[in-house]
């Protein structure tokens, strides 16, 4: 085994710290201890970074699509000559803002700011934005209208010091599980410790809640409107805090007193119980150390910058900014999204914490680059970009690390944009995924685990991103191929960079640059980090920004501690939110509201998690959750297929009633795509209306309706080897270990099964290993392919979606030889022993499935301790530790 690298997690905006050591059975992972974000912990996903560093799919060598429409193989200078050439004609002829780049929080900071500096320096243009504006764009908006810079105030730290955390519009156990751990970890020490979840949904986060408020969707800016006027009613302001240090008080207020109205009113718009709304407003109010968590479901919606800005007044007006365990936090999505935003990620900033609509901040970046233009207003943000290719003003794109086909709203449109594109550029790890299809050209880009670089997490901490493997084909740095693009474009001196050690110390110089009370004063300052060479760099411990000059290694000051904010002013700005509602309303046509998200094991579009078997476990395919209520008014039963349908598109998913949802709302997640599923990109579906000031689109209010969706037969297939799909009406695919597993469903009749299954399956022998056995009374088919003992595929068909369970038949793919009970049982549909069968997956983890779990309850382990030492569920991550709870309440003994 190889020695331990130090890394980091490539997943949400945690910043886990991870040790990979590879070995000749593969690359063994643990969470760092030493790391200040997780002290040694990773969630399920963390923990099966190993199990995707696999060759399956990966692009590995540039190809060009040519004449006859496909891609081939060329080299790495044919390709970016190509990429130059084109770009520069499109320049020249049209303009700079002829030409974008669609980048991503997935980039390390070196990619990010090589980006930016060519796009923005070189180039002139900011048509530069990430997929980061899908989540935390209305964030930044609400930071600097506030703060007057995009400064996140509050450390993890002060989560566990805090006697009150409310977590809006975050499924934190879910979406940030080691952070959630934190949250338990505190709330276990000090019982007093109190947590309330803001969210329509019940989702795992409630587990651990004092009071949940499922407030109806795109009323937030009316719940802490309603806040801050209560506060203010009943004298909770710290009058010196905002006499020194804010403005704008009494504008706020009005607005707040004017639209909130009493509590009852407030509770009567966002459908909250009185008394529960009032005993929020009172615990918020006799609190003083209130941490106010937000996330996904503040940010994505029309009205997220207003959102933010509510939450970011109710601490200002008390106070509760700047000090141990209190202030507004702002939990972001992706690895880098921090990351991004410190070199001028989007399109609307320049690199450093500068902005792009100040000459001031222009000239001094300029300067700094000693770059022949700069943009002189910003950029198209990302739903307009894509507007701006499909009515052709923008000619050329290059997407790095994203795949907008499935995660932009509108997606169809998006789709239709690349098409008639004149030039298409995406770099990328995976050959194939729903954007790469509309490419012309394809760059090879290095992987987790083969890259080196930093990221920054949600507590503005530093962390290295170090390779422990090589890179695979002709695979490189993203930085490598925007900089060789530079130096073919005369700007050689400028993108002379041999390593990314040199890249952030140049993003360093600049955070330091003019950064003085005579020029341009910024709380982001790397000064104490410039200067390393690549051993320092490689050597770099984990650190929070800023970094002044002679304080490396040293305990930065907390933002606001002194009560200096980065205003004209100096001063934080209370800013009014006016309560609106979302812009598409429902009517009779679409009558339930659209809500998206993530599902626990799963991340983004599942180009990388999907490689996963353990992954795949918890939740394998495409689903719709909504009230039974409403699943009876629409005419669909739990486990069938539906339609969902807005005005931008439809897909179809499995129905569940989770118990989750209010009444009216609907909840699909986000992940599947043309690769895993025949029909399930949830944006296609999302309405592409955007927040006016941050640009963030509605991921959380669709209007939506939900019907049957008929078919004649359910089926489901284990191969192990992949087997088309194209032809069936509707299909997803689940990576499994050692197989493939695809759930089927088909609109038409098959009128003899075991030929169908021998031509999907290949099997031509009349002599092979083949049983079968079919009831056509009831149009139940079973048939199973054995080659030299070992079971190859197997197939099961019914009309009904109650089919076999499928962890018994995955068991089998393990062994090296059936026997006859094996035999009897595929014919049968049942395992032989019932024990074989520990059904879906609770605990990703151990692989510890619900009938194992509810057999250990019946067995007298009644709490998720007692589970947790017979079976290990729930003794790594957490994440399933709210469904055991569940499993606990809802299994009897047996009579």
């Amino acid at each position: 085994m190889s020695a331990p690298v130090r890394t980091t997690c490539p997943y949400c905006g945690t910043g886990c710290g991870v040790v990979a050591r590879v070995a000749a059975d593969g690359i063994a992972i643990a969470g760092d201890a030493a790391h200040p974000a997780n002290a040694g912990r990773l969630c399920v996903k963390g923990s099966a970074l190993g199990e995707t560093l696999v060759p399956d799919g990966r692009l590995l060598y540039p190809k060009l699509r040519g004449a006859d429409g496909t891609l081939q193989r060329t080299s790495w200078d044919t390709a970016l000559d190509h990429v130059a050439g084109a770009l520069r004609r499109i320049i020249d002829t049209h303009g700079p803002d002829a030409v974008a780049w669609y980048v991503s929080g997935q980039l390390l900071t070196e990619d990010y700011y090589v980006a930016n500096k060519l796009v923005k320096g070189y180039v002139g243009t900011a048509n530069i934005d990430t997929n980061s504006r899908l989540c935390m764009a209305s964030a930044v908006a609400g930071h600097q209208r506030a703060f007057g810079e995009d400064i996140v105030p509050v450390s993890y730290e002060d989560l566990e010091q805090a006697d009150l955390v409310v977590l809006v519009g975050s499924n934190t156990a879910w979406c940030h599980p080691v952070l959630y751990q934190r949250i338990v970890a505190a709330k276990a020490q000090r019982p007093q410790m109190k947590i309330v979840v803001v969210d329509p949904r019940r989702t795992a986060t409630t587990d651990i809640a004092d009071l949940h408020l499922p407030l109806r969707p795109g009323t937030d800016v009316w719940l802490f409107n309603g806040l801050l006027a209560f506060l203010h009613q009943h004298g909770v302001v710290d009058p010196a805090f905002v006499e020194r240090h804010t403005v704008g008080v009494a504008r706020a207020l009005a607005v707040a007193d004017a639209t909130a109205g009493s509590v009852r009113a407030v509770a009567s718009a966002c459908r909250i119980d009185t008394s529960a709304l009032t005993e929020f407003y009172r615990l918020f109010a006799r609190t003083e150390r209130v941490v106010t968590a937000f996330s996904m479901g503040v940010n994505q919606s029309s009205a997220g910058t207003d959102k933010v800005n509510s939450i970011i007044n109710c601490h200002l007006l008390t106070g509760r900014i700047g000090k141990p365990g209190m202030g507004p936090f702002s939990l972001t999505g992706q690895p880098n999204a921090m990351g991004g935003r410190e070199v001028g990620g989007l399109a609307t900033m320049l690199a450093a914490h500068l902005g792009l609509d100040d000459a001031r901040h222009r000239a001094l970046v300029q300067r700094f680059w000693n770059s022949p233009r700069i943009p002189t207003r910003p950029g198209l943000k990302a739903v307009e970009l894509f507007d701006a290719i499909d009515d052709g003003r923008v000619k050329a794109v290059w997407i790095m690390a994203t795949n907008p086909v499935v995660s932009l709203p509108d997606a169809d449109k998006v789709k239709r944009a690349l098409k008639k594109c004149e030039l298409v550029v995406v770099s990328d790890v995976i050959e194939h995924t729903d954007t790469t299809a509309y490419a012309h050209v394809l760059l090879p880009a290095l992987a987790w685990g083969e890259k080196d670089g930093t990221v920054t997490n949600s507590e503005r901490r530093i962390s290295r991103q170090r390779a422990f493997l090589p890179a695979p084909g002709e695979a490189r740095p993203d930085w490598w191929m925007l900089a060789e693009v530079g130096k073919r474009w005369g700007y050689a001196e400028a993108f002379r960079y041999t390593g990314p050690h040199q890249i952030f110390d140049e993003h360093a110089r600049l955070t330091a640059f003019g950064n003085t009370d005579d020029e341009v004063p910024r709380y982001l300052d790397l000064a104490g980090l410039v200067g390393m060479d690549r051993a320092a760099y490689d050597a770099l411990a984990p650190v929070c920004w800023p970094v002044a000059a002679g304080q490396a290694g040293s305990r930065p000051l907390r933002p606001f501690a002194d009560g200096r904010f980065y205003t004209p002013e100096r001063k934080a700005r209370f800013v009014p939110t006016p309560p609106r509602a979302p812009v598409h309303a429902c009517d009779d046509d679409y009558p339930l509201v659209l809500n998206t998200g993530r599902v626990r094991d799963h991340w983004h579009t599942m180009t990388r998690t999907g490689l996963s078997p353990r992954l795949a476990t918890h939740i394998a395919e495409p689903y719709v959750d909504l009230h039974p209520q409403d699943a009876l008014l629409c005419g669909v039963r739990e486990g069938e297929l539906a339609w969902v349908s807005t005005r931008w598109g439809r897909l179809v998913a499995r129905v569940r009633s989770s118990g989750e949802l209010p009444r009216r709302s609907v909840f699909v997640p986000i992940h599947w795509n043309a690769q895993y599923a025949s029909d399930a990109r949830v944006g296609a579906l999302c309405n592409p209306v955007v927040d006016p000031v941050s640009g963030e689109p509605e991921f959380k209010h669709t209007p939506v309706r939900v019907e049957p969706f008929a078919v004649r037969w359910h089926g489901f297939l284990l191969s192990r080897t992949p087997v088309p799909m194209q032809t069936l009406t509707w299909w997803t695919r689940v990576t499994g270990a050692r197989f493939v597993r695809y759930e089927l469903a088909g609109r038409e009749p098959v009128d003899d099964w075991a030929a169908c299954a021998r031509d999907m399956l290949g099997v031509g022998d009349a002599d092979a290993d083949w049983i079968e056995y079919e009831d056509r009374s009831v149009g139940v088919f079973r048939a199973a392919w054995i080659v030299d003992g070992r079971i190859a595929a197997c197939l099961f068909v019914s009309p009904r979606p109650d089919l076999p369970s499928r962890a018994w038949l995955s068991g089998l793919f393990v062994k090296e030889r059936l026997d006859d009970r094996d035999r009897i049982g595929l014919l049968v549909g049942e395992p032989p022993d019932r024990d074989a069968d520990t059904g879906p997956t609770v605990c990703a983890c151990f692989g510890v499935g619900r009938h194992a779990i509810v057999g250990a309850i019946h067995g007298g382990c009644r709490t998720v301790e007692a589970l947790g030492q017979r079976l290990r569920c729930g003794t790594n991550c957490g994440s399933c530790i709210p469904e055991l709870r569940a499993l606990i309440a809802s299994t009897r003994e047996p009579a």
